[in-house]
């Protein structure tokens, strides 16, 4: 779909939608979903709209003709035809069936397709160097690591705009969902799982990211900035993170996965190295597998399972010994 018909499309399709919203609400903010910010978000918005466009092909016209005849048989019509014996109509039936029967196929076809091309996993196609970013949901707060800049921080995301960026994604708390509407959908993060998810920002700008997934008490301030910088803006920001005074050692991280009410938007100038893996796999029992979906290497991954495995068999002989 070119840029100018599916701007068109976009405008129109907005346009119906805010008509039929402010019918049920009043007092609506941004529509997020619908105000795509990056390639993901793009063509999950054009779902959005073929689906709408191809279902509208049968509801639309359902309502209109259910409006027709009751008005046309209404009881006070005298003018109306009266056919007591009709019961079938050959043309009738293959409209009815045929119609809805085409457009499933259709939209199976469609979906299919952008549910390979959108998979979560896959990396984004640039020419530009990717960046990496570990998230830990926690209770109530995100933690964000960057591995290859060694800094850390709490509910507040940075990212260069226009490169992409791969999230590696867990939970050390009840499953949640890590979701920035204007990029892209959301995943779900899982404690002795990582997931992987590939988004870019196509312009700066600060973006709402959210926890779409309920989890308890507090939930409701699992929320985060993302902030899309230029290159020159984010390695700036970078020497300020590596120049914050905090920093996250294994113990003050069983401090911080603590639940909290509130947490406040934390710089950490670094965290212990592996860190990450040993979240992911601290849940898991001797020769338990470590799941992953396009989140890790091999040799990363037998790592932290061997990792995991030693911590076990430590903590198993000081217990013995005491």
């Amino acid at each position: 779909m070119s840029k100018k018909p599916r701007s068109l499309v976009r405008a129109a399709f907005s346009a119906v939608t805010l008509v039929m919203t402010m019918l049920l609400l009043s007092g609506c903010g941004n529509y997020m979903v619908l105000d795509p910010k990056g390639p993901i978000a793009e063509k999950q918005l054009d779902l959005i709209i073929i689906t709408v466009i191809l279902c509208s092909i049968i509801i639309v016209p359902v309502l209109i003709i259910t409006f027709i005849i009751v008005w046309r048989y209404r009881a006070t019509n005298k003018k109306a035809d009266y056919k007591p014996e009709w019961a079938h109509s050959n043309l009738l039936e293959t409209i009815w069936w045929g119609i809805p029967i085409v457009i499933i196929i259709v939209l199976a076809v469609i979906t299919v397709r952008y549910t390979h091309e959108l998979e979560p996993a896959k990396a984004l196609a640039s020419d530009k160097e990717e960046v990496t970013v570990q998230v830990v949901s926690l209770n109530w707060k995100w933690l964000f690591l960057y591995p290859e800049e060694g800094i850390a921080t709490v509910n507040t995301l940075t990212i260069p705009e226009d490169r992409p960026v791969r999230f590696e994604i867990t939970a050390d708390s009840p499953m949640n969902s890590f979701w920035i509407p204007e990029l892209g959908g959301q995943i779900y993060a899982m404690s002795g799982m990582s997931m992987a998810l590939h988004l870019q920002a196509d312009e700066p700008g600060t973006y709402f990211g959210t926890a779409a997934n309920f989890t308890g008490e507090h939930f409701e301030n699992m929320n985060f900035q993302v902030n899309a910088t230029s290159d020159a803006e984010y390695e700036q920001w970078i020497q300020e993170a590596k120049s914050s005074p905090n920093t996250i050692t294994d113990e003050s991280y069983e401090e911080m996965s603590k639940p909290t009410e509130k947490e406040e938007p934390t710089l950490y100038s670094s965290f212990p190295e592996g860190i990450y893996e040993r979240i992911v796999t601290k849940y898991m029992h001797d020769g338990a597998e470590l799941h992953q979906h396009g989140s890790a290497s091999a040799d990363e991954t037998d790592a932290a399972a061997d990792t995991a495995n030693a911590n076990s068999e430590e903590d198993s002989s000081a217990h013995k010994g005491h």
